[in-house]
């Protein structure tokens, strides 16, 4: 049975054998599977080259090795041989060449003191330790000195000496007082690196008897203690102020040296009062960024890791308020040797090359130096393998002789380096370590590490094969490590399996078979969730897991990372944490823990415990999105998908509806793929070969459908031959001799496979030629040149990839490119239908000579000549196209009495061909169109002049005008008719004995010899008698004049207050006519608003407007005559200030008031009692007492007005003296319209703006127009009169 190794979740460790790692060539030391393998030693473990021992303690001295054989140890002693064996303190542990000197019993670590070195030997070779130099700790006594006491004056600097004695290691400085407190320092007080106090200026809080040095020596644990310094500082006048001066070091400039790696520490230390500030810069450079750092407050600068470019000039500055002095360091970087390449262990086969490389670096530049077995190579035995070049060992066609330990040793005088290096020439064909039959399990979607652990001599090679007959994994979906270690990086379910390690090198091959399972990860599917319940109801927690099936896991429930309390309301089944019961104390957080021996999951929910409250209404919605997508039983062409439902929040789910996402042509869009009921959790699909499916699934219920679900895991599907072909495939060509073939390509989905291409083939319909045929790349057009002009081909455009081709298309037919036609159509004939049409015959051309799809035949005419006024004038071309075949076509719209000529032209697809021979044709006389004007001048009171042009289109020889006309009285009826027939050659004629005051219409045509054409009608009037008629003439109309009778709108104005405007305008035209009013804001967009004007009045009152606004108007006339309209624009005035004064509130203005309508009582009693007695008073006294005028009947006698004898009655209302002049109206009375004043009577606006009211009586008659206007009065005019 195979082993079982797991990797678990969150913890895959990588398992890494060492023998190819301490170096790809060392030879692991398995006793049962090598124990025959030789190898020379090597020095694992060795003691410091500067060893300082504890002279307290036995003394050992290290030296471990390994090697087969185990190798035997010597020691040398200052340069001679070491014989342990007799010196009774020393001995050599076993199987080690660890030294142990007991020095506790008896002797002396000095005794001891001297340089050892440690050699390991075997039959292959000889390694050999560093030098080790050990000496004993020394941690001696101050020497016996008197120490004055030192008095100074405040201010003054001062220098405290430590002077330790000279221990090893060196001792470490600190200064105390009595009672082992240490002395505060600060940038005045500080210690040096030399371990002596530094005071800039003594004040005297310094004065104290027991400044105390002392040494701690750290290797031994004791502290030495100098003699206590005593110090006065007398308080007398302070030193005078002194600008700074350097205590250390002394001089302007000083050198230092320091090694490379170590840290370096450059100190300044200066005097003067006040205390002077350190500074630190570097000449020509900069100071590293991470490896610079200050001490002792500033006064000491330490740059780690030091290096060669860290060599230079380096400044310290002391600066206080009197001064600056300067002091350069010079460092300079030298350096121990240090490895560039270390020698590294050689295993070579017999005939084999090597090389060793020993490269250091230093400053100086160290001495390289080889040893072979511990014996400088100069003296060692001969080898004719080896070669020494430098720094370079070589080997060429080496035996097993060759096997030996070299060193490298590399020195300045500075220190030293020295390398062990074997070579080890071996003869080993490979062999496997890592155990047979291995099962790995891991879970999917996480890393997978199969071991094969090996050796052989040569180095072998490593491959691994899956199966019984795979191929060699290759790194492009694997990681295959130095060490043998194959990485899966995302184990997949298709990644289970057998898979085989084979070592190869040329003495042999080993090979092992290890097994890989992947399991499914454990899931938590249906997590516990946060609970809100009430204190002592029951509350369920569910924990749904979903794990392998050859897993078993364990389900943990936990209280707040803690075990549940152990009380019986606690209970677990399979699924639920059920709690009975709850208190206040059941609150907090559970947690479900699932675990297996390869993974572990876990889910968390919050429990709230809350006072009984009432149970909410349930909450339908549409559902949770599925999850727990899964993709089984995956084959070519098909897959089965399953998932899990979400929640259907109280609506049950009818159906799902699965989608897909091909990630790898179409990334990000989704297609419907299925629908399932919504009983259903498995679905077959059907899928496409080469397409990286990823699917989702989307639930629905009576509400509405859910969210997506999170995408399934992708599934790529084999690659297969395309099942189709592209479409649209034609041939069309573009020049005579080509064939452009066109197609409509397989999109990405379509393509079935990589390499999408297409096989065009082709050949002509009609010969027997074999098909020609090209691959192409995935395109849409391929041009085939050469071709004879307008040929039938066959087409096929057939789809192949990678795999293989599609079925077999079918042909199409398409033609190669069109020429111009050769032949004209011959035999035209023109056949006149009368004066505007004709009709056209030809003879079709041969088909041949087409020379492309036959269009139709093209037709060009033109009018050449007009045969009534005998000039000869080219006008425009005119075309008519007759589609296909056909061989006769008819002109239309031709101008009567003209001479045309037409050519006939056959079309294709590539353009006309030559034309016909040109046939010319008549076209005969038809009727004229109108006379081009009629108007009608010096009407006098019986006659009326008429003149006229000719019309613009005779269509012939002009025989005569026809003039009728007829009277048309005040009701509009029509009198008779008059005919009157006028020479061709008139344009002027004057009508006698009219009747005076009269409306005539006038009907104008001229004649060919055809026919009339067609007629032109103009109304006017015969003046009036200016005897009768002098009291009733309008101002406007005069002896002389015409009335127009085409309608016009002139004189349009807009009178305009804070939110109305009163609009009038003059018309002039036929009556019966219905006014309308268009207004809107100018520059907006809005449509216009329209108002009916009633009756025919020329005035009109907008309300509502918005104030400071300006409005664009119009004013529109309709009737039988058709309509006409007028524009303008106006501006509404400004808005009142709200803060404004509201007077109708003020005392004046209520007295104003009533005496207004005091005045008007009396005025209204005083027309009661006048009217009584029959009596007659004044217009104007009516109207001013009166709202509404009272309009006075026509008098039938004389045409007057009755009681309208005064001319100022007769005045037009001026503009200004409709509002008052301190503007206080009120907005609702000036909201009122003149119109709402003047119902019945025709009103309109004079061009200032002031109201003009026509009375008129009723009569039998229409009063003649323009009447008499007089005032019309309003309420404000009202108050005007009486202000």
């Amino acid at each position: 049975m195979p082993k079982k190794k797991h990797f678990s979740a969150g913890r895959v460790p990588l398992i890494l054998f060492l023998c190819q790692m301490i170096s790809a060539l060392d030879v692991p030391l398995d006793s049962k599977l090598l124990g025959d393998l030789v190898q020379p030693p090597t020095i694992t473990q060795q003691s410091p080259k500067d060893y300082i021992i504890d002279p307290r303690e036995n003394i050992v001295i290290q030296c471990e090795a390994k090697g087969r054989p185990p190798p035997s140890f010597s020691w040398t002693r200052n340069g001679t041989h070491f014989d342990i064996d007799k010196d009774p303190l020393v001995t050599m542990k076993p199987g080690s060449g660890t030294l142990v000197i007991n020095i506790l019993s008896e002797g002396k670590a000095e005794t001891y003191e001297g340089v050892y070195q440690c050699t390991a030997r075997n039959e292959r070779g000889a390694a050999i330790s560093n030098n080790i130099v050990v000496r004993p700790s020394r941690s001696p006594l101050w020497t016996k000195e008197r120490l004055e006491p030192i008095t100074l004056r405040n201010g003054q600097s001062l220098v405290l000496p430590c002077r330790p004695p000279i221990g090893l290691p060196p001792a470490i400085i600190f200064w105390m007082d009595n009672s082992f407190q240490r002395l505060p320092q600060s940038e005045r007080v500080s210690q040096g690196l030399n371990g002596d106090l530094y005071f800039s200026n003594v004040l005297p809080e310094d004065t104290r008897e027991d400044y105390i040095c002392y040494a701690r020596f750290n290797h031994t644990q004791t502290i030495q203690q100098k003699q206590p310094i005593s110090l006065k500082v007398i308080s007398a006048k302070p030193s005078k102020e002194r600008p700074p001066t350097f205590l250390t070091p002394e001089g302007n400039e000083s050198l230092k040296e320091e090694l490379r790696g170590n840290v370096l520490s450059l100190e300044c230390i200066a005097e003067g009062l006040p205390t002077p500030v350190i500074y630190w810069i570097k000449e020509d450079g900069t100071l590293p960024v991470n490896r610079t750092f200050y001490r002792n407050f500033k006064k000491t600068l330490q740059i780690t890791q030091v290096s060669e470019a860290d060599s230079g000039n380096y400044q310290c500055i002391a600066k206080n308020t009197l001064g600056a002095v300067h002091h350069t360091i010079s460092v300079t970087v030298k350096a121990a040797p240090y490895w560039i390449s270390a020698p590294q262990n050689l295993v070579l086969s017999p005939g084999e090359n090597g090389t060793l490389i020993c490269r250091a670096n230093g400053n100086p530049k160290p001495r390289i130096g080889w040893l072979t077995n511990g014996v400088p190579v100069e003296i060692a035995p001969d080898d004719p393998s080896r070669k020494i070049d430098g720094d370079t060992i070589m080997f060429s066609n080496v035996q097993e002789r060759s096997s030996a330990v070299y060193q490298c040793n590399a020195s300045n005088e500075y220190g030293y380096l020295l390398a062990n290096a074997f070579v080890n020439v071996l003869a080993e064909p490979p062999r496997i370590l890592t155990s047979a039959n291995i099962l790995y399990q891991v879970i999917a979607n996480r890393p997978a590490l199969l071991d094969c652990a090996f050796f052989g001599s040569p180095l072998p090679t490593i491959e691994w094969f899956k199966g019984t007959k795979g191929r060699a994994l290759h790194e492009d979906i694997y990681v295959l490590h130095d060490n043998g270690t194959l990485e899966i990086p995302v184990a997949q379910k298709d990644s289970a399996g057998t898979y085989t390690c084979v070592a190869r090198n040329k003495l042999g091959m080993a090979k092992n078979e290890v097994h890989l399972e992947i399991k499914d990860p454990t899931r938590i599917i249906k997590q516990p969730e946060y609970a809100v319940v009430q204190r002592g109801s029951k509350v369920s927690f569910e924990c749904k897991v979903k794990h392998d099936d050859t897993l078993i896991p364990t389900i943990m429930w936990l209280k707040d990372n803690g075990e549940l309390p152990n009380d019986e309301r606690f209970s677990v089944d399979k699924d639920h944490l059920v709690v009975t019961d709850v208190s206040d104390d059941d609150g907090g957080t559970y947690t479900c823990a699932a675990n297996t021996t390869l993974d572990s999951v876990s889910a968390s929910a919050g429990l709230r415990v809350v006072a009984p409250t009432p149970t909410p209404a349930p909450i339908y919605d549409v559902p949770n999105p599925p999850f727990d997508l899964e993709l089984t039983n995956q084959l070519d062409k098909s897959v089965q998908l399953t998932w899990t439902p979400g929640d259907d929040n109280n609506s049950p789910i009818t159906k799902f509806i699965i989608e897909y996402e091909d990630a790898m042509h179409e990334a990000g869009i989704w297609h419907h793929q299925a629908e399932v009921s919504g009983t259903q959790t498995t679905a077959q699909l059907t899928l496409s070969p080469y397409v990286n499916y990823s699917f989702r699934v989307m639930a629905e219920n009576s509400i509405g459908r859910s969210v997506p679900s999170e995408a399934s895991e992708q599934y790529l599907t084999k690659a297969a031959e395309p099942d189709q072909n592209p479409t649209s495939v034609e041939g069309i060509g573009t020049e005579p001799d080509n064939l452009v073939i066109t197609w409509k390509p397989l999109n990405g989905f379509q393509s079935n496979g990589p390499g999408l291409q297409y096989k065009v083939s082709w050949r002509q319909k009609d010969g027997d030629d074999e098909w020609t045929s090209v691959v192409v790349a995935n395109v849409s057009k391929y041009i085939v040149s050469g071709t004879p002009t307008f040929v039938p081909y066959l087409i096929k455009v057939q789809a192949l990839n990678d795999v293989g081709f599609a079925p077999e298309p079918a042909a199409v037919m398409g033609h190669s490119g069109e020429d111009l036609p050769m032949v004209a159509p011959g035999n035209v004939r023109v056949n006149v239908v009368n004066s505007t049409l004709a009709e056209v015959h030809w003879d079709p051309v041969p088909l041949k000579s087409v020379r492309g799809h036959l269009q139709g035949y093209r037709i060009y005419y033109w009018k050449a000549q007009s045969s009534s006024k005998r000039n000869r004038r080219h006008i425009e071309k005119k075309i008519l196209t007759f589609q296909g075949s056909k061989t006769h076509g008819m002109l239309p719209g031709l101008q009567p009495y003209s001479h045309y000529t037409l050519n006939v032209r056959v079309v294709n697809g590539k353009g006309e061909g030559p034309a016909s021979t040109d046939r010319a044709f008549h076209t005969p006389e038809g009727v004229p169109s109108a006379p081009s004007s009629l108007k009608i001048v010096n009407p006098t009171l019986d006659s009326l002049t008429l003149e006229w042009d000719p019309p613009s289109h005779p269509n012939g020889v002009l025989t005569e005008y026809t003039l009728r006309y007829q009277p048309i009285n005040s009701t509009h009826e029509l009198g008779p008719l008059v005919d009157l027939k006028i020479p061709a050659n008139k344009t002027r004629w004057t009508l006698k004995h009219l009747n005076f005051s009269t409306r005539y219409k006038f009907y104008f045509y001229a004649q060919t010899s055809v026919g009339s054409g067609s007629q032109i009608t103009e109304e006017a009037i015969t003046t009036v008698d200016e005897g009768k008629m002098a009291g009733i003439l309008p101002p406007d109309v005069g002896a002389g004049k015409v009335r127009a009778v085409n309608p016009r709108i002139s004189n349009l104005t807009a009178a305009a207050a804070e939110t109305y405007a009163n609009i009038s305008w003059e018309y002039e035209g036929p009556e019966h006519v219905k006014f309308y009013v268009e207004y809107g804001v100018a520059g907006s967009k809005e449509e216009w608003r329209k108002e009916i004007v009633n009756d025919s009045r020329s005035f009109f009152g907008l309300k509502g407007l918005m104030p400071g606004t300006t409005y664009k108007v119009r004013v529109g006339a309709e009737g039988d005559s058709g309509f006409v309209s007028s524009e303008d624009v106006f501006e509404t005035g400004p808005a009142m200030a709200s803060r404004q004064v509201d007077i109708a509130t003020q005392g004046w203005f209520i007295g104003l008031m009533c005496a207004v309508a005091l005045l008007i009582l009396i005025l209204l009693i005083v027309c009661f009692i006048r009217r009584n007695k029959g009596g007659k008073y004044p217009v104007k006294e009516k109207e001013d007492a009166h709202a509404d005028p009272e309009i006075q009947p026509m008098k039938e006698d004389d045409g007057t007005f009755g009681e309208y004898s005064d001319a100022e009655d007769h005045k037009p209302l001026k503009k200004g003296s409709r509002t008052p002049s301190d503007r206080t109206v009120k907005k609702e009375d000036s909201d009122d319209s003149l119109v709402d004043y003047g119902e019945g009577v025709n009103g309109q606006f004079n061009e200032d703006g002031s109201f003009i009211g026509q009375y008129s009586g009723k009569k039998e008659k229409e009063p003649a127009e323009g009447n008499e206007s007089s005032e019309a009065p309003s309420p404000v005019n009202a108050m005007n009169s009486f202000v």
